[in-house]
């Protein structure tokens, strides 16, 4: 019953947004079109629910074929392959807008467990796979409130940024995404909505763990 509420929730939600924001997102791809290398979407292959791949949508923020370059698929904070609009659009989160297209069609939820790349999804282990992937991935979700300054901690890195990124990351965000399947409900994922609104002006807010008091911590 929770699965189909939330999956009517998250097709209403997403085509009023969609609706309401068209203009917005329209001055956005014109910006885009004629800035840095015209390109304006990003698409990017992605595991979703059981395992399977689905293709994200963002606005392009970086150089095409950037993954083949500098650090590759890791992003540090003032990355030289980033556009120079791409900066102002990630720190906003304007470039995960199109990902409502990704809710309108199913693909993901408004709330779930952070979508990642095939090789990145691969550093969990097989029993957290499957039990990550037994729900959709969404737009926000406490992975990826906890890890919005995701950038900064490996600018921050010293050395390879793979190997930071597997040892120090992965192991943390697999705990947070267990966290939220084990516990989901329509009112965490409402809070979750609340925090990560709260969470763009004030990055570093610690609202996560005072709403939610057995959320895993880096430092435990």
């Amino acid at each position: 019953m929770f699965e189909i509420f939330k999956r009517i929730f998250d097709f209403l939600a997403s085509f009023t947004a969609i609706i309401i924001l068209m203009p917005f997102l329209i001055l956005v791809m014109s910006v885009l079109k004629f800035t840095g290398e015209g390109e304006i979407f990003y698409f990017q292959k992605r595991v979703g629910k059981d395992n399977k791949d689905f293709f994200i949508y963002k606005f392009a923020t970086m150089l095409k074929d950037s993954e083949k370059i500098g650090s590759g698929i890791y992003t540090a904070k003032n990355d030289s392959r980033i556009l120079p609009i791409g900066n102002f659009l990630r720190k906003t989160k304007i470039n995960e807008l199109p990902q409502l297209f990704n809710i309108f069609l199913g693909h993901i939820s408004i709330v779930g467990p952070r979508p990642l790349i095939r090789r990145t999804f691969n550093l969990y282990s097989e029993n957290d796979q499957k039990l990550i992937s037994s729900i959709k991935p969404g737009l926000t979700g406490v992975g990826s409130i906890v890890f919005r300054n995701e950038e900064e901690l490996l600018n921050r890195a010293s050395g390879n940024l793979e190997e930071y990124y597997e040892k120090n990351i992965t192991p943390f965000k697999a705990e947070l995404e267990k966290w939220y399947v084990k516990n989901k409900s329509f009112k965490v994922d409402i809070i979750i909505i609340f925090i990560t609104a709260w969470a763009i002006p004030f990055k570093n807010t610690m609202l996560p763990w005072k709403f939610f008091k057995d959320l895993p911590r880096l430092d435990k």
